[in-house]
């Protein structure tokens, strides 16, 4: 299995449409909302659609094959 990319944040929580964006799956947050409705995101083992979903220190997010986790 590939290893877990860390993507740190300096803040409480990042939404998972900035987390998108951050992580360069898409190239703008203007895209995040049809990212989400035609491609599977897991975010802690379930599948999550909503941008607005505040992901913290700890979350693991499944996104295009790879895996991610958000450190402070």
């Amino acid at each position: 299995m590939e290893k877990i990319r860390e993507i740190q944040i300096s803040t409480e929580y990042i939404t998972l449409g900035q987390f998108l964006k951050f992580a360069d799956i898409i190239s703008n947050g203007g895209m995040a909302k049809a990212y989400l409705a035609m491609s599977k995101v897991l975010v802690n083992g379930e599948e999550e659609s909503r941008r607005g979903r505040k992901l913290r220190p700890g979350d693991e997010i499944l996104a295009e094959g790879k895996a991610y986790r958000i450190v402070a």
